[in-house]
């Protein structure tokens, strides 16, 4: 028989427990803790991602990775225009992280209606806009239909807009522009949206570009700005400064982190708690094998003694001790992985768990599996507990004398 045949069959034996009363609901317990230290862990991680995940699309829906603007641009929705004919359009599209580049310009204006009145900014878009992002926050109507030739008289506004100034789809709308002189426009609401974030939903609504062109008198090739929506953003800051690079010194290219610093400020410090999650949990569930290994420990000490005498090293009887520890993460690490896919699908595919979207941008808790960080977060597991259980072990195995092994009881 193999030595390794021969722990095997031991450890089996140590843990089945059949002499004892005590030790096995210790294993079953010391089980479930590290399963439910587990659960917790793959829970907060996939919350996490999913949550960082739909703001940045909610984000991006609205706008692009990047923002191309006039350096003289200033914050009051009213853009310095520029040509959107530039050498670099090409060049950018060319990039194999783009996605595609789109045109906008925005204008700040009032609507009004019978017995309401509300700021709005209007968002002009062409027919390069990115519906796909767009359209998973439609919650009624359509998209704009924008022909080549005639300037579409639609507008599409968000949920908080069509409640306060009590609009639906199908309904005209008049909006009011203070510039010299005063300008008026009419809308028909084609579509209402809702993306949760109070920065948009308070105020943006979509019209067709050229509306916004008109208004301030430019040509059909003058833009306040272009977007440009990259296939991820895993690289996103430094994307935004190649792009920076090759638009010359009188525009500037802006990361979605840079227009929005406080979002994605927010976003960071769920890493933060969620390190100190980790932390905390790995601690419970190294406590609770710990405790478990000399609850082991000390019941099997007549059988460390026996091992001692029949020839059994030190190295050995650790190593013995060690596979039992394995036997009982592995165990855990199995059934918390289980149970943690199967809450996360669920919630996935049902959002049974809601939130209050007014206070945390969505109506339900969303999931996402980050596949490489939950292997991570096993590994560590497994391989930080046996690597701390290693000195107990050692310096039981070590002190132990057999003949005072033998007599205990």
């Amino acid at each position: 028989m193999s030595s390794f045949s021969f722990y095997l069959q031991t450890v089996r034996k140590l843990l089945k427990g059949e002499n004892s009363s005590f030790s096995r609901p210790i294993v079953r317990l010391s089980v479930a803790g590290v399963a439910l230290g587990i659960v917790v862990m793959l829970a907060a991680i996939a919350i996490t991602t999913g949550y960082k995940q739909v703001i940045r699309d909610k984000v991006v829906a609205m706008g692009s990775h990047v923002r191309i603007s006039n350096y003289d641009m200033n914050y009051s929705f009213e853009p310095v225009p520029f040509d959107k004919n530039q050498a670099f359009v090409e060049e950018i599209k060319a990039m194999p992280e783009v996605k595609s580049l789109q045109c906008f310009s925005t204008k700040s204006g009032v609507i009004k209606t019978d017995d309401q009145v509300e700021g709005v900014v209007l968002k002009g878009i062409d027919q390069s806009f990115d519906t796909a992002h767009f359209k998973k926050n439609l919650i009624a109507g359509e998209l704009l239909t924008l022909e080549d030739t005639l300037t579409s008289k639609d507008i599409i506004i968000s949920s908080t807009l069509s409640k306060r100034l009590k609009l639906n789809v199908g309904d005209k709308v008049r909006t009011y522009f203070v510039q010299d002189p005063p300008m008026q426009r009419s809308f028909t609401v084609v579509g209402i949206y809702e993306t949760g974030l109070p920065e948009y939903d308070s105020q943006m609504a979509l019209v067709d570009l050229r509306q916004i062109q008109k208004l301030n008198q430019w040509d059909s090739n003058m833009v306040g700005g272009m977007e440009v929506l990259l296939h991820d953003d895993k690289n996103l800051d430094e994307l935004a400064q190649k792009i920076d690079l090759k638009i010359g010194y009188n525009l500037k290219a802006e990361s979605i982190k840079q227009v929005f610093p406080e979002i994605f400020q927010w976003i960071a410090l769920f890493d933060t708690n969620v390190i100190v999650l980790l932390v905390i949990t790995f601690c419970v569930c190294l406590i609770t094998m710990m405790s478990a290994f000399f609850i082991i420990v000390i019941e099997q000490t007549a059988t460390i003694g026996l091992l001692k005498t029949m020839g059994m090293k030190t190295k050995s009887v650790v190593s013995l001790f060690l596979m039992i520890a394995a036997d009982i993460l592995l165990k855990g690490l199995l059934w918390g992985n289980l149970v943690a896919l199967l809450i996360c699908l669920v919630q996935r595919q049902w959002h049974w768990v809601r939130l209050d979207a007014a206070t945390y941008y969505v109506s339900y808790v969303p999931v996402a599996f980050n596949i490489p960080l939950i292997l991570a977060v096993n590994v560590a597991v497994l391989v930080l507990c046996m690597a701390i259980l290693v000195i107990p072990a050692y310096l039981v195995a070590r002190k132990s004398s057999p003949l005072a092994a033998i007599k205990f009881d």
